[in-house]
């Protein structure tokens, strides 16, 4: 088994959100590699660049303990691989464990007697005994638990939040065997401030992670249900959060759109190993048609509004403030906005997007400016600090004499704007 010390050598498969910071933190303690295919990505981080903005130019050239590069041959001296490829859904909300199996796959080829493999990468639980150590065995050669060991650690990146970094987050570890479950909390604990938690097996450690962002899901669910609900009650949902807010366990969720890599995702993954037990997750599917809904259902409420003023919704103009599927990060993935858009556009309006933290090639509907007096109507989607700063009579003088100022955020006073959710 392998024996932890400063000249053992990881290799972290895929550079995004998860993997760079990742290798950063081992590369404080070990020699590390960093790999992954997209060579446009590992140029810019060589010359100090991440578009994520996880990690700065002063952070990423001042780290020499590592290398960065998409020559398949370096991974070939690795002791330790871990796995931090992406795992959306499919347009049938099925997961897609092709990045992870590829990624699989590749560490097949070079892996070695004694050396361990981790999953970081968000599945069902029984994906990684299932799916990827047979990958291993096959292309390898060699056998689980005699020649090589397998882990799995769960990713809890939370892009943009200081707060809550890939070191302060405690992390769930697991291992195929006692001793390797050892090793491989113990190599986590070496980086990790705010301590590990040892799982019994890589099925509950897999679990846990699916569950913690189902969880989240669930209770966002609810309030955007209620969301609704009190629309039609004529209540403003603010004050009725705030005020059952006041009792002491209360949990406090806002009603929103649900986008990003984790919760709008996840819960597909725990849907489909149930289903596939031959369980029907009844709540859980609930809580994900409310919310994948809620896009379409802000642009129902902006269009009634617009009538409710006489405004010509065809060939109407409308802006919609931010893309991203949260504040004050560049992250697009799985953004609930563009049914936002989508909806809008069936209505055949003529929408823009406005978002200082997204690059202009993310979509065609971005601008670089705002222009006073434009719009028909305006949609805060996005809670950026930029947003914030313009403040509330601003955003208003974006739009034309009579218009509609739609407040998905709620960034404003409710009696600022014409509707929120």
């Amino acid at each position: 088994m392998l024996a932890l010390d400063k000249d053992t050598r990881i290799a972290v498969l895929g550079l995004g959100y998860v993997g760079l910071p990742l290798a950063h933190a081992f590369a404080s303690r070990y020699p590390t590699l960093g790999y992954d295919i997209n060579t446009t990505r590992v140029d810019e981080i060589n010359q100090g660049i991440d578009s994520n903005l996880a990690l700065g130019k002063e952070a990423l050239q001042k780290q020499r303990n590592i290398r960065y590069t998409s020559d398949l041959e370096q991974l070939a001296d690795c002791q330790i691989y871990i796995i931090t490829a992406p795992t959306p859904v499919d347009e049938q909300n099925q997961p897609d464990l092709k990045p992870v199996k590829n990624a699989t796959s590749l560490v097949g080829k070079y892996l070695q007697v004694n050396n361990i493999v981790i999953f970081e990468s968000t599945v069902y639980p029984g994906a990684t005994e299932e799916e990827c150590i047979p990958i291993l065995e096959a292309v390898s050669g060699l056998s689980l638990n005699s020649d090589f060991f397998v882990g799995y650690s769960p990713e809890r990146v939370n892009p943009r939040d200081d707060a809550h970094s890939l070191t302060n987050i405690v992390k769930v570890t697991s291992g195929s065997s006692e001793e390797s479950a050892r090793v491989i909390d113990e190599l986590y604990g070496s980086i990790i401030t705010a301590g590990t938690h040892l799982a019994s097996s890589i099925k509950v450690a897999e679990a846990a992670k699916v569950i913690e962002n189902t969880q989240r899901d669930l209770n966002i669910a609810l309030v955007n249900e209620l969301a609704i609900l009190f629309e039609k009650l004529e209540i403003d949902t603010q004050e009725v959060l705030k005020a059952a807010g006041s009792k002491w366990n209360f949990l406090p969720f806002s009603p929103g759109l649900v986008g990003g890599h984790c919760i709008g995702v996840d819960p597909y993954y725990l849907t489909y190993k149930a289903q596939q037990v031959g369980y029907h997750p009844e709540v859980i599917l609930a809580g994900r048609r409310i919310n994948d809904s809620m896009g379409k259902y802000v642009a129902e409420r902006v269009v009634r509004l617009m009538l409710s003023k006489r405004i010509h919704v065809i060939d109407a103009r409308i802006l919609i403030l931010g893309l991203a599927f949260k504040e004050n990060c560049p992250d697009t993935r799985n953004t609930r906005v563009y049914e936002i858009v989508s909806a809008l556009q069936s209505y055949q309006a003529e929408v823009e997007i406005y978002d200082p933290w997204v690059d202009r090639q993310e979509s065609q509907l971005l601008i670089d400016e705002l222009r006073p007096a434009t719009y028909d109507a305006v949609i805060i989607a996005v809670a950026h600090q930029q947003i914030r700063e313009l403040g509330i009579d601003a955003i208003k003088q974006l739009g034309k004499a009579d218009s509609v100022v739609f407040d998905v955020k709620h960034l404003f006073p409710s009696h600022t704007v014409d509707g929120s959710l």
